[in-house]
């Protein structure tokens, strides 16, 4: 089944004929953007945007992987937080950070005589709430590994047999997502989110989301890892505190993707489709 998606995969992106893939160094586009490559050599361009809403050593590691693997890489700076829209944190705040990107991208491949602008989504994705997919339809961006049907397993797993360095990678999302949908992002709440998961990375612990609500922290830990984070409570405290947060909770369900979608209404949910990255 996977080798059939493989070539499937494969396939697509030949009859494509020229590319460009939005990289961020996570699992997902690192393998679209390392077979696109492969697929389409000189005609492939990964495009990495650089933004305040990701972590300083997220770029740099996804810079270190687009070099191992020999991908043409270009970088582009986005700002959303000069957009008054991504500001106020609306449920479609996706959509505003995803169409500034998008547009970007789509002029870069027009100034290179590029036909197509590739995403990362999968298949999992379809599940969600996801606004950023608008964007992606306005802009016509193809969707590979959504379109043949890969799930997150299975392009662990294909990244894995593909010797590709980052295949079991943690998840890794913008900093927004850290914060309830109508609590306005702010460079300092994205700065403090930013210090107190560094200070979590730093001890160890892999795959955590740090959720902002005012003064408290409220930290999802994978739930394999839930009791590591419980023993080691006192320096994870303390790393939420040295960011700024009064108080440090530790979530009882653990990190769960789209874990601020559960406060959405079905009237919320029926405003969007799928297509965007909530984690």
């Amino acid at each position: 089944m996977l080798t059939r998606k493989y070539d499937h995969l494969r396939n697509r992106i030949q009859n494509l004929g020229s590319a460009l893939v939005a990289y961020s160094g996570g699992v997902d586009s690192t393998l679209l953007a390392f077979i696109t490559h492969v697929v389409l050599g000189e005609r492939c361009l990964a495009v990495l945007a650089i933004s305040d809403m990701h972590i300083d050593n997220e770029i740099e590691d996804a810079r270190q992987t687009a070099r191992e693997l020999g991908l043409h890489l270009h970088e582009v700076d986005t700002h959303e937080l000069t957009d008054p829209r991504f500001r106020m944190n609306p449920v479609d705040r996706c959509y505003y950070c995803k169409s500034e990107m998008f547009g970007l991208l789509r002029t870069v491949a027009s100034a290179r005589g590029i036909k197509w602008v590739l995403d990362g989504s999968n298949a999992d994705d379809a599940s969600d709430h996801r606004p950023g997919g608008r964007a992606a339809r306005e802009y016509g961006v193809v969707s590979p590994l959504l379109e043949v049907g890969l799930h997150k397993d299975e392009i662990r797993s294909l990244s894995h047999e593909l010797g590709l360095p980052n295949w079991n990678k943690p998840s890794m999302a913008c900093l927004a997502t850290r914060f309830p949908y109508g609590t306005p992002i702010t460079e300092e709440g994205i700065a403090r989110v930013g210090v107190a998961e560094k200070g979590i990375r730093d001890l160890g612990i892999r795959q955590f989301r740090v959720r902002a609500h005012g003064d408290v922290a409220r930290v999802e830990v994978e739930p394999e890892e839930m009791q590591r984070a419980w023993e080691l409570r006192d320096a994870v405290s303390a790393a939420i505190k040295t960011a700024g947060f009064t108080f440090a909770a530790q979530d009882l369900e653990g990190y769960r993707t789209g874990s601020m979608n559960d406060a959405l209404s079905g009237e919320d949910l029926a405003r969007e489709t799928s297509g965007d990255e909530f984690t």
